[in-house]
Parts: C-alpha cells; structure tokens; sequence
C-alpha cells in the first residue's frame, strides 16, 4: 500500500489496541515498533518493553509518521471551497442569524 501523503510503500498494521498503523516497508534496527504476521495472514505491531522483548519471529520498523517527506497537516480553519457559478455563500447570513460578527 501507498502513504496517501508521499506515495512511499508502508506497511500497513494492526496494533495490540485494535488501531491502525503505517510502518516503513523496510526493516529498521532502529526501530522502535515490532511487527510480525499473525497466523490469518495480517500484520500485527506492538511496542517492545523490558518485560517482552522483540521476539525472533518479529522485526524491528520505524513508524512510518515518523520518517514521512509527506506535508504537515495544517491546523486552523479549513479554506472554504470555491462554490460553483449561481450558488450563494450562506456562511455570513448563517453567521449573522446566530448574532456573531
């Protein structure tokens, strides 16, 4: 699978919560993730501890939100999108009604 931000293949995982989580396609000795296949066929991570080390059966990956080239999400109010010819803004009106500037 792509990165929907810079296209690099990842890996795709599940984690021991049940979460979703993009790795590096390559693995890292430096990573801080342990992934593994499960017996269906899917691919698992979890985080190693002192308590449960990375097992022989796993490989060490970095997190792919960790070395993406991809663009920073952006934080503020979204850019309106531009509206088709014929079709009014409702945004001040709405805004007005409700007794705000």
């Amino acid at each position: 699978m792509q990165c929907p931000k810079c296209r690099r293949l990842v890996l795709w995982t599940t984690t021991e919560a049940g979460k979703r989580l993009a790795v590096d396609i390559e693995p890292d000795v430096e990573g801080n993730t342990a992934v593994y296949r499960n017996g269906t066929g899917t691919w698992v991570s979890r985080r190693p501890t002192d308590e449960l080390p990375v097992m022989r059966w796993e490989r060490l990956h970095k997190p792919h939100v960790a070395t993406c080239p991809g663009p920073m999400p952006r934080h503020g109010r979204p850019v309106p999108p531009v509206l088709p010819p014929g079709v009014a803004d409702m945004s001040a009106y709405r805004r007005k009604a409700r007794g705000r500037p």
